[in-house]
């Protein structure tokens, strides 16, 4: 993976065209207190660049914010909150199986949820407004093994975010849920770049 440090207008005019969903302007999303953002935050943001073409943006932008508690649905059908997950770093991505560079990625954070096992949480969560059947159907397509099917059919992950979350885009949280990086577009999760990324959540 190659990474690149991109100008502001050059990653602006990226993001309209990366995600599969830009959503619509946040209607007052949380933010971090000055306290609590990382001087990463500071940073210009990096441009990703994987092998097989993903594109993607590494930011540190909303470093030090809380996990949100809204809740989503298990493989099961039992409710599920990011706060659940607490006590170890987690990765969670947000997808939907009608956005081409979230199912091209898919395979490769199937991997990295084997590579990461008992270091890392990995989960996906679908905002399929179906639920959990294209989900499972695309699962199956693509041997998608590793990672459990959560499903957001009502978009309360979205909504918690402001609706302000292209797709996909995938969220580094530290052991205690504060936000670490975010990554905004698909790369190749089992990358070794990538891996030393994951180092940065304790």
């Amino acid at each position: 993976m190659r990474f690149v440090i991109a100008l502001s207008f050059a990653i602006s005019a990226f993001m309209l065209l990366a995600g599969c969903d830009s959503g619509t302007k946040p209607a007052g999303q949380a933010q971090p207190t000055a306290s609590a953002v990382s001087d990463k935050s500071k940073q210009t943001e990096i441009g990703l660049e994987s092998a097989s073409g993903l594109r993607a943006t590494l930011t540190y932008k909303f470093a030090g914010a809380q996990a949100p508690k809204a809740v989503f649905t298990g493989a099961d059908g039992r409710d599920v909150s990011l706060t659940d997950f607490a006590g170890r770093p987690l990765l969670v991505n947000i997808w939907a199986t009608w956005c081409a560079p979230c199912k091209a990625e898919m395979p490769t954070l199937d991997a990295l949820a084997v590579l990461e096992e008992g270091r890392v949480s990995v989960i996906a969560v679908s905002q399929d407004l179906e639920g959990r059947k294209p989900v499972r159907s695309f699962f199956d397509q693509a041997a998608i093994v590793n990672l459990e099917p959560y499903t957001d059919p009502d978009n309360s992950l979205l909504a918690a975010f402001g609706n302000n979350i292209a797709l996909p885009t995938t969220i580094l949280y530290d052991s205690e849920g504060r936000e670490v990086w975010r990554v905004i577009g698909g790369v190749e999760w089992d990358d070794a770049e990538i891996a030393k990324l994951l180092t940065e959540a304790a």
